[in-house]
């Protein structure tokens, strides 16, 4: 099941109206951004579509356009979303799973995340994300972690490759609250945090990360996520292989006791065994 990774029609339709109108004036996207706060690569975007434009921007390429409100009526179908469309059915899913099994390989699991690394992760975007669409995608984010203590329990799996532990996403400070963050995860009865170390010379996980849910009746599905849009993965036969490889994942990464072992050994600075 491939997900469209075209932006929504709502973006197209505003970014073609837009760039209608500018260019009707034979205007440039550089002459429009010396009229308007913005820049000359967030009309761009927003004129292909890729960036939901914010009601002030709406409201400054109206009247620098003189488009007399037609783009400013929009503004209720182009605001701003917490999630990606895209992302919008992983995140329904996600909230519903008896299950869900994680394979992560650069940075961790949005539901392992504390708020200080999630800001840091979605200040390392690009392009670039404005403040207040990060600290959005921040608390959006949080939200999801509802899922940790749902009750009924939701049966959580994470296989963590250590580089991801290492990688000091937002410097010492978050780093080490983050690895504070994961020991207290550790603890509880319906989450195993499992590391794959660096040393493994066979590795199941070259076909990079990827997510297992299993559904409220009980139909596991798969989920991958890339650059510009994901997939889910239904069918039995790939949902197969895609378990056979977290399987095997889980195989050869430390056990639950050794993987904390290990969290708590970067965090103190120690060798570990």
């Amino acid at each position: 099941m491939p997900h469209n990774d075209e932006p929504p029609v709502t973006l197209r339709i505003f970014g073609k109206q837009s760039r209608f109108l500018r260019e009707q004036r034979a205007m440039t996207r550089r002459e429009l951004a010396d009229l308007i706060p913005y820049s000359e690569s967030l009309i761009a975007m927003v004129e292909r579509g890729e960036r939901p434009p914010k009601p002030g921007y709406v409201d400054a390429v109206d009247g620098a356009l003189g488009a007399n409100g037609v783009l400013r009526v929009l503004i209720p179908d182009v605001a701003e979303k917490h999630h990606p469309a895209w992302a919008e059915e992983y995140v329904n899913l996600q909230a519903q799973a008896l299950a869900l099994h994680a394979y992560s390989t650069h940075f961790l699991h949005g539901l392992l995340q504390t708020e200080e690394y999630a800001r840091a992760v979605f200040r390392c975007v690009r392009p670039s994300m404005e403040d207040d669409e990060i600290e959005r995608s921040v608390q959006a984010r949080l939200a999801t972690q509802s899922l940790l203590t749902r009750k009924p329990a939701c049966r959580m799996t994470f296989v963590l490759e250590e580089p991801v532990l290492q990688r000091k996403i937002g410097g010492q400070a978050v780093w080490e609250g983050e690895l504070k963050n994961l020991l207290m995860l550790s603890e509880l009865h319906n989450i195993q945090l499992q590391v794959m170390p660096l040393a493994r010379v066979t590795h199941a996980g070259m076909d990079g990360p990827m997510t297992l849910l299993e559904t409220p009746d009980h139909h596991t599905i798969g989920y991958v996520e890339g650059h510009r849009g994901s997939y889910f993965l239904t069918e039995p036969d790939d949902v197969s292989v895609m378990s056979h490889v977290y399987g095997t994942l889980r195989s050869q990464a430390h056990d639950a006791e050794a993987s904390r072992a290990h969290i708590q050994h970067l965090l103190t600075g120690e060798a570990s065994a």
